[in-house]
């Protein structure tokens, strides 16, 4: 089985899309697996024909103000226009966010449900992971374990479902760990560092995006 995982990050070095990828492989080794990175929009026309003569086409990416990544969006209008002549394909999606809860990739699940729609492809199903930027520092914990317990299931679900190309309910999981820690550990590791780097003062982190002047005019 002809195997094409999407990774839609747009991140120049690792990313938590890469990782659900390495994840995933492992499960599904004994099939023809081609890895392609969008992020340059870069591919020759080879590779867009192989994409488009997969058997299941697996896409991983982050979420993006509750929707999908535009260069990701642009590759997807690129595919459709291309068009598909193989239409025995069934689509699948990884979704990681930043928020602590999966849930919050059902946006962006429902986006690439309709692109399967217009395209007349199958779709499978969608696998929707929070705490995105806490994962890469739990990748040496076994899956199925310790905090990456949640996330272990949803993976061998879905590998369950792309070996026998089925359709499923999506899921959405967190990792199995205390929201409130999990809140201490992303400011203080990760965003308060990435402030840091940026010029960006805690403070101004903790500052709404609008003032009560705008919420009380428009709210």
């Amino acid at each position: 089985m002809k195997v094409s995982f999407i990774n839609g990050s747009p991140k120049l070095g690792t990313s938590t899309s890469e990782l659900m990828i390495t994840y995933l492989t492992p499960f599904i080794k004994e099939n023809e697996i081609s890895i392609y990175n969008i992020r340059k929009m870069d591919l020759s026309e080879m590779q867009f024909g192989e994409i488009t003569r997969s058997e299941v086409l697996i896409f991983a990416f982050p979420l993006y103000v509750d929707s999908i990544p535009s260069h990701l969006l642009r590759f997807l209008v690129e595919l459709e226009r291309r068009g598909f002549p193989n239409k025995n394909i069934i689509v699948y999606s990884i979704i990681n966010n930043g928020f602590f809860e999966g849930k919050q990739n059902h946006i962006a699940s429902n986006q690439m449900k309709n692109w399967c729609k217009s395209v007349g492809l199958t779709w499978g199903q969608t696998i929707g992971v929070g705490a995105g930027e806490m994962l890469p520092y739990l990748k040496n914990i076994s899956l199925g374990q310790g905090p990456n317990k949640n996330i272990g299931r949803a993976v061998q679900e879905l590998d369950d479902n792309i070996m026998s190309k089925n359709t499923a309910k999506d899921l959405f999981v967190s990792p199995n760990w205390p929201r409130f820690l999990w809140k201490i550990q992303s400011s203080l590791y990760f965003w308060y560092p990435l402030g840091k780097k940026n010029g960006v003062k805690r403070s101004r982190l903790k500052e709404k995006v609008m003032d009560k002047e705008y919420d009380n005019k428009h709210f």
